[in-house]
């Protein structure tokens, strides 16, 4: 994976003792998703994905 300012801000978020829910907003095909789905499975023991755009209800 390449290193991206995304990596940062992500460790920066999850050392935080008092954040809030993640909402990754951006330009299509940038790798969002890529980026979120690496680190989620890098960094927790389980690692879930819920797409409300793929399903809405």
């Amino acid at each position: 994976m390449l290193k991206r300012k995304m990596e940062k801000f992500l460790l920066n978020w999850k050392s935080k003792d008092n954040r809030y829910p993640l909402i990754i907003r951006g330009a299509r095909q940038i790798g969002k998703t890529y980026s979120i789905s690496y680190f989620g499975k890098s960094n927790y023991k389980y690692f879930i994905n819920i797409n409300f755009v793929n399903n809405p209800e």
